[in-house]
Formats: C-alpha cells, structure tokens, sequence
C-alpha cells in the first residue's frame, strides 16, 4: 500500500507540497513538470512523475491553468444583437462547429454579445484582464474597432468573415463572390433575364462580395449593370420582405430574385405571395446559406451552401493553433482560411 493511498483513505487528497518533499525538489518545480515545462532536467522529471505516481497526486485544473497563465477558456464574441443571433440558423451551426471542435481541448467556450458601444467596453474590460485565451468574433463588420483592441491587448484572436480584401486577423470565410456568381449563373442558365438581389448590410464584407458575385454573373451573360435591381437589406426575414416589395415597385417584370441569405429569401417568399406571384413560375427565387429554412420552405429553396459548421471547427483550429505557437508549443499555422460554396439545386428555381 502506498502512503497515498493511505492517504486517501483518511479522507484528504496529495498536496502538491507532499509531491515535492517526496521527490525532493521545490514547489515550483513540481508545478513546472506538471505544466510541461521544458526547463526541468530528465532526472529531476522523473523523480517528480514517481512521487505523483506513488502520492496518486491529481493536478487542480484550475490550479494548473493560473500556473501556466492560461485560463482554459476561449470567447465567442457576437457582435449582434441577440435576437439576431438566435432567430438565423448561421451562427447556431458555427457555434455547432466550434463546439465540436473544442470538445477534446479542455477549452470552454464562453458566449458574449457585444452590440453596442457599453458592451464592447464592458467585454475589452474583462479579456484586458487575461480571463480567456482567445477569442472568436463572428460576424465583425468593417471598422468595428473590437478586432484591432482584442489585438492590441496580445489576446489570439480569429474571426469569421473577413472584413476586408486586406484582413489583417486569422480568418475563416466561405467564397462568397463565387458562390453568388454560381446561384445567378444558375438563373440565366434557366433563361431569367430580369434577375434582382437583394443584398445583406454592405458593411459586412462578405454581403459586399455576394453583391460582387451576382454583378459578375450579370457581365458574364452580356448583360448592362442595373441598380434599380438591387435592393439593400439587414438579413433578417422583414428585411427581405420590404427589399422585395421594393423590387417589385421599380420592376414589376422581374423574373428572378437572388437574396443573400435563406432569412432574407423566406421574407421574399412572403412578399411574392402577397403580389400574387407564383415560385418558380413568375419569379424563381435562390437564397445563401442552405440552411434548415432552405429546406422547410413552400417550395423548397435553391441556396448556397457554405460550410457553416466547417467554419466554426476552423476557427476554433486556428484560435488553438495561434495559443499552441504563442506557447512555443507549436508553429504558426495558415493565417486565413477561405472554404468552397456549392449551389444546392431545389423546386424555388
């Protein structure tokens, strides 16, 4: 019998002060094996892992992580206001992923929304404070300043959807022009000539691009640009509904519609029916994202599908990568990700 076990038996548990008198080292060379440290010799190691082994010591995580100067916790920052966040099925599958892919880290994963001005400063207040070892921003828009502070403050940060040509943070997005370009080419190929979009917030970058990919498109098949064939909505399914109602307005003869998101495609679909025009028969209809609302609509919707959940498990490989090579751990890995679309073909085209 071990004096360990012996020990348990009497009701306490190993301390690591008693892992260090067994093996006849300081305290914090003991916490320095039990960290991995590179900075303790072999044979100072191997007294250490016989006296945890024979004590039958287990290391307080929370313990460990303050020793390391790691918190074990990774942010997922929304900059988005709740019900956003919970009424689109995009950021549900990327939180999917990033769950998935953090399972087997150790990692938690700590859900913040930062809407507005008081939020953003109340949330650089905590991770000023090293609480978390990263941080994953979906949804950033161009020149919300929360990337470049998160940045400034030495904290890992990735997000999703880069907000520039030129992003300078680890990124993971979906082809987004490509994927546009792909669902307006399908429409021509259908023989739609008066194709309308409408489009997510151009500050998202990636709204941006889809608008860049259904411009291409229209070139593409000779035909001239038109703006009164465009209209500018939020992503949300209301949106969509006064975008559309908007089209109609200025072109009653349209034939075809891209919308940028399944959220805005479904408030399309409302307010065709409320004109009384048929999917597909009057107006063929395509959306983005091929998400659970692609699915259940009447008739199912032609959509883009991007990776969502991929996205996440990305994101979260990157964040750990970056935490891995600032530890010394690991090398850098790639800086940004871009991952392919694909057109899911249904009755709506």
């Amino acid at each position: 019998m071990t004096s360990g076990t012996a020990r348990r038996r009497g009701g306490g548990l190993p301390t690591l002060e008693e892992v260090a008198a067994r093996a006849g080292v300081g305290r914090g060379t003991v916490s320095r094996v039990i960290n991995g440290s590179p900075r303790v010799s072999t044979r100072t190691r191997a007294a250490v892992e016989a006296a945890v082994a024979e004590l039958g010591y287990v290391p307080n995580p929370a313990a460990r992580a303050l020793a390391a100067n790691r918190s074990d916790a990774i942010a997922l920052v929304v900059p988005e206001p709740e019900a956003r966040f919970f009424a689109e099925p995009y950021f549900s599958d990327i939180v999917h992923g990033i769950g998935e892919a953090l399972a087997d880290s150790g990692m938690q994963l700590l859900l913040t929304f930062a809407g507005g001005d008081r939020e953003r400063g109340r949330l650089a207040r905590y991770l000023a404070s090293h609480r978390t070892d990263g941080v994953l921003i979906v949804s950033a828009r161009a020149g919300d300043p929360l990337p470049e502070l998160l940045g400034g403050l030495g904290i890992p940060t990735v997000i999703s959807g880069r907000r520039s040509a030129d992003e300078p943070l680890p990124s993971v997005d979906s082809d987004n022009a490509e994927g546009a370009r792909s669902a307006v080419a399908h429409l021509h190929a259908r023989g739609r000539r008066t194709v309308a979009t409408i489009t997510g917030s151009l500050e998202v970058y990636g709204a941006a691009c889809r608008l860049d990919g259904y411009r291409r498109a229209r070139t593409e098949a000779g035909l001239a640009p038109d703006e009164q064939l465009t209209a500018v909505a939020d992503f949300t399914e209301e949106g969509g509904r006064r975008a559309m109602c908007e089209l109609l307005a200025r072109r009653p003869a349209l034939d075809a519609v891209f919308a940028a998101s399944d959220v805005m495609a479904a408030g399309a679909r409302r307010a065709l029916r409320a004109a009384g025009r048929r999917v597909p028969d009057d107006v063929a209809l395509v959306g983005f994202d091929d998400s659970a609302t692609a699915r259940h609509m009447d008739p199912p919707l032609t959509s883009v599908r991007q990776p969502t959940a991929e996205m996440g498990r990305a994101m979260a490989g990157l964040v750990l990568s970056e935490i891995a090579s600032r530890q010394g751990r690991t090398t850098p890995g790639p800086h940004q990700i871009v991952l392919p679309t694909r057109l899911v073909i249904r009755d709506s085209s």
